[in-house]
């Protein structure tokens, strides 16, 4: 891929720090524009399309999944990368990337299996999405996982422990050093966070569980509600909302690249390596405009991620990997032949991680129905 337009604190992939593993470059395609490919024909990619954002996805078909929720995130990170002269593809991967970890029944599923796995090393979906990366995908012959450039790597391990920081080599070094990622997994971090705040709102009304009414009392709603409902009296709720929720991204996403080049040129990096060693994230939001996130995230944490409907559907997603958990642990040979044979032999915390790794890389249909099977 062509460097011309990259600004100098981009990732430049002439300058990365590579793969792995060595392979040949392509004669058609940049090194991030390939690990981009490499995601999408990934299994564990096509998965997404059945694991839960916020409802699991039998509910109904036009929620968001991890699967359109990562679209949406590449979306975001894309336009602010091309406003900011950084690296589109590195972004593009990350984005798509970045929840491939990411067990069945969203985080109510995650909080499950790392309280199955408390006396075995825990669970942390973003970890594990590094390690189907580096480890679980099986396409090439070659080598293992997909070995994907350092810096997609880097930008896929939003955070971690010092512990696990020290298991995974050069990926892991920015924790124990408490130095920063490259300015696009920054961000990228920052534009998951933007996409679900809004996505949410949409899927939340949909599902009957928010309000226009209630989402109102929300001032950085109420504030866009106000203009549009000015500006279009008689626009029916499906319109309005969309009207609303495609505003206030405007917004943010304004807010974002304007913040970001305002830090940049207070900072003057003039390398990706410059960025790195920097005491805090260059990629964020004004303090005004974060603190509206901020309080749009609190509100729909109370309103709709603490509703007692998505309690109730929480209390049953996570008694079905509690369940599978226990019942792999007692037999292994219950799992597919692949994994089984992984575990075969082992005890304790080894052959917990292989069924973690099993139970995380279900979707939410095939877990209900390994549920259904092995317990009833």
């Amino acid at each position: 891929m062509s460097t011309a337009g990259l600004a100098p604190y981009a990732a430049d992939e002439a300058l990365s720090r590579g793969r792995k593993y060595d392979e040949p470059a392509s004669a058609y395609r940049g090194e991030y524009q390939r690990d981009r490919d490499r995601i999408i024909h990934s299994t564990s990619f096509r998965r997404l399309a059945y694991k839960t954002q916020v409802f699991v996805n039998h509910e109904g078909d036009l929620y968001r999944t991890r699967l359109t929720h990562s679209l949406e995130v590449s979306q975001v990170g894309r336009t602010v990368a091309v406003a900011l002269n950084l690296n589109e593809p590195l972004t593009e991967a990350i984005s798509l990337a970045h929840d491939l970890g990411h067990t069945p029944f969203g985080h109510a599923g995650q909080d499950a299996l790392n309280a199955c796995m408390r006396d075995f090393g825990g669970f942390e979906h973003n970890l594990q999405s590094l390690r189907v990366l580096d480890e679980i995908e099986d396409k090439y012959a070659d080598f293992p996982g997909l070995n994907l450039m350092f810096e997609t790597r880097e930008g896929i391990l939003k955070h971690c422990s010092a512990r696990n920081a020290r298991k995974l080599g050069d990926v892991g070094e920015r924790f124990l050093r408490r130095t920063q990622a490259g300015l696009e997994a920054q961000l990228v971090n920052v534009a998951d966070a933007i996409a679900y705040n809004n996505h949410d709102i949409d899927d939340g009304c949909r599902a009957g569980l928010l309000s226009i009414e209630q989402l109102r009392e929300q001032p950085f709603f109420g504030k866009h509600y106000d203009e549009v409902h000015r500006r279009y009296p008689k626009l029916e709720d499906r319109r309005l909302l969309y009207e609303i929720i495609r505003r206030m991204l405007g917004v943010v996403i304004a807010d974002l690249i304007g913040e970001t080049r305002r830090r940049l040129v207070a900072a003057a990096p003039g390398s990706i390596d410059e960025v790195r060693a920097g005491s805090e994230p260059l990629v964020s939001m004004s303090d005004e405009m974060h603190e509206q996130h901020v309080s749009l995230k609190q509100f729909l944490h109370q309103h709709l991620y603490r509703h007692e409907k998505k309690l109730a559907m929480t209390r049953e997603v996570q008694a079905i990997v509690q369940d599978l958990f226990a019942a792999y642990m007692n037999d292994v040979d219950q799992m597919s032949p692949q994994f089984a044979a992984a575990a075969n032999g082992l005890n304790g915390a080894p052959q917990a991680r292989v069924v973690a790794d099993y139970i995380a890389g279900m979707t939410d249909r095939f877990a209900i129905a390994a549920h259904r099977n092995l317990v009833g």
